[in-house]
């Protein structure tokens, strides 16, 4: 049985019109570095920390530069401007079909989470403007700033699976835009982990990192998970 679900947040269940790149690239920008886009979109699903310090490693000369408090500056003016950005944003809305799923999961009992690479002051925003958690529409969030590491590290998962009460990563999709997302879904050890093409990768871009599906859109997710229960149910007829 799918005890649970975890699906990311921005390019995955939530609209991304390129506004992350766009906050990322001008935070560099406003440190020194030029960062073109083909560089920073590989880079969507990590823990922004992360994305920010292989950034660096790449654009700045004098490698005694980048410590911590120099990272920590730079993303705090990547959470200004995303901050800003989603507090206001008349765009800011679900991905088609991401509201039918969480309505398809409820009824089957599914749990519902949400984990993402961004740290909570941003991830509140979001969610807090949906109303997702408030409406019950979603039953967990985690940000990257909540656990040891971020993606493609397992433990946002693991820290949902404990808050959801699953002993086993065999009842759990993953389901995420990033190369990230599917690699941390495999390295939970989730029974799928699936590329969605909504957001930040393309069909082609996802391929090479072999999740167990690639969809185009959030409403094919209710075909792969009935087809699971209907294996579960034909192997237990056989085994009867």
């Amino acid at each position: 049985m799918i005890q649970l679900i975890v699906f990311d947040i921005a390019g995955t269940t939530v609209k991304d019109n390129g506004e992350i790149a766009d906050s990322f690239q001008k935070a560099m920008n406003e440190f020194g570095y030029i960062v073109p886009q083909k560089k920073i979109y590989p880079l969507m699903g990590y823990k922004k920390t992360e994305a920010i310090k292989m950034m660096l490693e790449e654009y700045e000369a004098n490698s005694t530069k980048i410590n911590e408090e120099y990272i920590n500056a730079i993303h705090e003016r990547f959470i200004q401007l995303m901050v800003e950005y989603y507090s206001t944003a008349n765009e800011l809305q679900p991905l088609p079909n991401a509201e039918k799923i969480f309505a398809y999961c409820k009824k089957n009992g599914i749990k519902i989470g949400l984990d993402t690479g961004f740290p909570n002051t941003i991830t509140n925003v979001i969610i807090d403007r949906l109303g997702w958690l408030k409406d019950g529409k979603i039953d967990y969030v985690i940000s990257s700033n909540e656990v040891p590491a971020g993606r493609p590290h397992p433990y946002m998962i693991q820290k949902m699976m404990q808050m959801a009460g699953v002993d086993d990563a065999q009842k759990v999709i993953k389901i995420g835009d990033t190369e990230v997302d599917v690699n941390e879904g495999k390295n939970a050890g989730c029974l799928y982990s699936i590329g969605v093409t909504t957001g930040a990768f393309t069909r082609e871009a996802l391929e090479p990192y072999t999740p167990s599906f690639i969809i185009d859109n959030l409403s094919e997710l209710v075909d792969i998970v009935e087809q699971y229960l209907k294996q579960q149910e034909s192997e237990l007829t056989t085994h009867n």
